[in-house]
């Protein structure tokens, strides 16, 4: 064994080398916290971030429309005939399902 110890390069026996070797590998392939793990959290926080900017442009969406119904009447009426399927009294109203 000390033979083998001796055939080492002088760096390669270093013992804050082979500590702080030793430690990045065990932070990288065996901690709880490894390095698949945070890459595969960073792809779910991404993901989720993209989710929220999505649903955060369907709420500025909403809201337009929303300003837009209280504000205007014809547009009101357009969206009730189409969405809720109402009507005049002296009107037919056909649904038509393709």
């Amino acid at each position: 064994m000390q033979q083998l110890w001796q055939k080492l390069p002088r760096w390669a026996r270093n013992p804050y080398l082979l500590i702080g070797a030793s430690f990045l590998v065990w932070m990288a392939f065996f901690d709880a916290e490894d390095l698949f793990t945070q890459y595969r959290l960073w792809r779910k926080l991404s993901d989720l971030q993209a989710e929220r900017r999505y649903y955060e442009e369907q709420i500025d969406k909403v809201r337009q429309d929303q300003e837009g119904l209280t504000t205007n009447q014809e547009l009101l009426e357009r969206f009730a005939r189409e969405k809720y399927f109402m009507k005049k009294k002296t009107e037919d109203l056909y649904i038509i399902v393709d």
